[in-house]
């Protein structure tokens, strides 16, 4: 569990640069593509103040992911990130009035149930199976026969 800070660490960042880039493209307005503006309406995009931020912070939260993921186990660590959803759900409510009816609120739910339901499965870090390694226990690996 000491890892669950750095999981949600990396979920919050995931969906504050969700609605980053999506405050840059309400500033842009809608888009649209011409051979001749392609390449200069791409540069507007991504130097975007807001959208240039959102993919700054999307980088942060890839690190840190990244971080997670030599720590424990990917199928502890990425079902974590359908906090995302969560998260981006209320922040699109209370930023851009988007609206959070009864269907989504149930899906929000059924989220964050599956996502208690894994935290409590447990977990064991990368260290963990290096410490059962050194002791002499077998595990399997993907690949190689046991």
């Amino acid at each position: 569990m000491k890892y669950i800070l750095f999981i949600l660490f990396t979920v919050l960042t995931n969906a504050a640069a969700q609605v980053m880039l999506k405050q840059g493209m309400l500033s842009l307005g809608p888009l649209s593509f011409t051979a001749d503006t392609f390449i200069a309406r791409i540069f507007q995009v991504v130097f975007n103040p807001w959208v240039f931020a959102g993919l700054a912070t999307f980088v942060i939260s890839m690190v840190s992911h990244l971080y997670v993921l030599s720590k424990v186990e990917l199928s502890f660590a990425y079902p974590f990130l359908s906090l995302a959803y969560v998260a981006v759900a209320v922040f699109a409510y209370f930023v851009f009035k988007e609206d959070l009816n009864a269907w989504r609120i149930a899906g929000i739910g059924f989220i964050c149930v599956g996502t208690i339901l894994i935290a409590q499965s447990g977990m064991s870090s990368h260290s963990d199976e290096q410490s059962l390694e050194a002791a002499g226990a077998k595990t399997a690996k993907i690949g190689s026969a046991s």
